[in-house]
């Protein structure tokens, strides 16, 4: 065993003492030691319960013969850091997150890992330490929130908040219907309700085969959930001793069959960009391009708030992941039906069984909502390296838009002109240096997103940015755009009034200039001082490359042998 490094022979017996502090007894020492990764927060709803989470795992590990340690990462809620300076922050995360795995783990040894996340960045960040360290993982979420319920009836959740502040201003609702809405959208832990990116990940996770079924839709505070808990603590220990490990399980395929689950649910535009960075850390070739055909051939057969009334729970009643990927299986070709997952069975074991309980909510594939993806990839000379949109929420009328463009320098500054008035029908609001260098940290768009669509502009206006948006984003959004800004990109040459021309069905996002033009704007450009210059986001900054693979950090240039770095 791994452990066996820090717990056999003579010159490990200072090492023991230490264990036998934690309550380690000489039994102990032949089993497998276990890590348990807990994300647990009190500030985070997502993660404010998974202090019994981790005891449960704890628990099973111990029933199955194995020695638990818990160790906890960072979380941060993406809502209560959204539109303002802690969203910077959110991106980086991921990355902290996959170093504390990655020390944890080699520090102490563990023969195998639960990893238990919930939320946005949590998520990816822990599969990135363990496709890293390679010991045997799995993954057990903490499960999504039950979706909040008015009293007049009808569900709401997080984004009818968010939607309600722009509702407000223009006069729609009024202060006692946007305190309502406040009070009854978040009911309780778990994961907010909609298919936004913490959802979308943890049901990735379960066509990725690094999680168990039901992983990605049953609720926080269910006795499923907590099974689920339970099953993924017995069954670690069997992969610890077997030696199973997660790129045994994660392969090209696999990536796959979760971006066909992706493209199939409409999940959340973020899964593009986590997507390409565990693929990175998992040492397989992955870009923008095969995204792009895996769209192309997947039908959307299921929509998600906030493109549709349906929530989380709705996708659990109506069949769950499983059922969602056993309906477009029927593409031939489409799904690798061999690939492995944690619990041992092939994915095609795993989604026989499966059935459709509500074809309102998961559609046969003859009445999809579109014949392509969820998602789409744009190119054009404004994204030569692509951009992404979350086809499954964007108005039909908006599929195809051309309109002025109306630029804002920051969010902070769109959210300002969008209240104050300053977008009409027909615009595109550019809002650029947002990328992962340019804010630094591309932050969610979640705010001036919903603003639009609060004030009665999501079926008129457009959204273009080299930041990112939050899975709850709806509407005609384009994010990713890259190159990005601060490096430089074709957005940092536009300019008020550019007519810019969305075709989303062709894949095509263009500014109406002529290449003379755009390379005399380009000499005439210069790049921005840097917005932080001290501090964690400050190494982000020099490190983080392009979104369009992953924005993962690069390593600083060797130093060539028999030279000292510059001080």
């Amino acid at each position: 065993m791994r452990s066996d490094a820090v717990k056999k022979g003579m010159e490990r017996a200072p090492h023991r003492a230490l264990l036998r502090a934690t309550g380690l007894g000489d039994e102990d020492f032949e089993k497998p030691f276990i890590g348990v990764v807990n994300s647990h927060s009190t500030i985070v709803p997502g993660h404010c319960h998974l202090d019994r989470a981790g005891a449960v795992v704890a628990e099973a590990v111990r029933e199955a013969g194995g020695i638990p340690f818990i160790f906890h990462t960072i979380a941060i809620c993406d809502g209560v850091a959204m539109g303002h300076e802690g969203m910077k922050f959110s991106l980086p995360s991921r990355d902290l997150i996959a170093d504390c795995v990655e020390s944890m783990v080699r520090a102490h040894c563990f023969d195998g890992i639960v990893c238990i996340p919930n939320c946005d960045k949590i998520i990816p960040g822990m599969l990135i330490g363990a496709m890293r360290v390679n010991v045997p993982a799995i993954f057990a979420s903490g499960g999504p929130m039950a979706a909040g319920k008015l009293p007049g009836g009808g569900a709401v959740d997080l984004v009818s908040v968010f939607e309600g502040i722009g509702k407000r201003v223009a006069g729609a609702i009024d202060d006692e219907k946007l305190a309502e809405l406040e009070c009854e959208a978040c009911p309780g832990p778990g994961s907010c309700s909609g298919m936004f990116t913490a959802n979308s990940m943890n049901c990735l996770c379960e066509a990725l085969g690094i999680a168990l079924p039901g992983n990605g839709t049953a609720l926080a505070m269910s006795p499923e959930r907590e099974e689920i808990w339970r099953a993924a603590g017995r069954r670690i220990v069997d992969l610890a001793r077997d030696g199973i490990a997660p790129r045994d399980i994660v392969t090209r395929a696999s990536f796959d069959n979760a971006f066909v689950l992706d493209m199939a649910m409409g999940g959340s535009t973020n899964t593009v960009l986590h997507g390409l960075a565990i693929a990175h850390a998992a040492g397989i070739p992955y870009d923008l391009a095969r995204i792009d055909e895996l769209a192309a051939r997947t039908p959307n057969i299921c929509k998600v708030s906030p493109s549709s009334p349906h929530h989380v729970e709705d996708v659990h009643r109506a069949g769950g992941v499983s059922a969602i990927l056993k309906e477009v299986s029927a593409v031939e070709g489409l799904l690798d039906l061999e690939a492995k997952t944690v619990g041992g069975a092939r994915l095609g074991d795993v989604i026989a069984p499966a059935r459709v309980a509500d074809p309102a909510c998961i559609r046969p594939l003859d009445r999809a909502y579109s014949k392509t993806g969820g998602l789409a990839i744009l190119y054009g000379n404004l994204a030569p390296e692509g951009a992404v949109v979350k086809t499954a929420g964007v108005d039909r009328a908006m599929l195809k838009h051309k309109g002025p463009a109306v630029i804002f320098e920051s969010q902070e500054d769109a959210c300002a002109g969008i209240l104050g008035g300053k977008v009409k029908p027909g615009d595109v609001v550019v809002i650029r240096y947002e990328g992962p260098r340019g804010g630094p940290g591309m932050q969610e768009m979640l705010s001036p997103t919903s603003y639009i669509r609060g004030m009665g502009l999501g079926d008129q206006c457009a959204l273009i940015t080299d930041g990112r948006f939050s899975g709850g984003t709806a509407g005609a959004c384009i994010g990713h755009i890259a190159p990005e800004a601060a490096a430089g990109g074709p957005i940092a040459l536009l300019r008020d009034g550019d007519i810019i021309a969305i075709d989303i069905p062709r894949g095509k996002l263009d500014v109406k200039l002529t290449k003379t033009e755009l390379r005399r704007r380009r000499k005439e450009w210069t790049p921005p001082a840097p917005r932080v210059t001290e501090g964690w986001l400050a190494r982000y900054l020099a490190l983080v490359g392009s979104a369009s693979r992953g924005a993962l950090l690069t390593p600083p240039a060797p130093v060539e042998p028999g030279r000292r770095k510059a001080t």
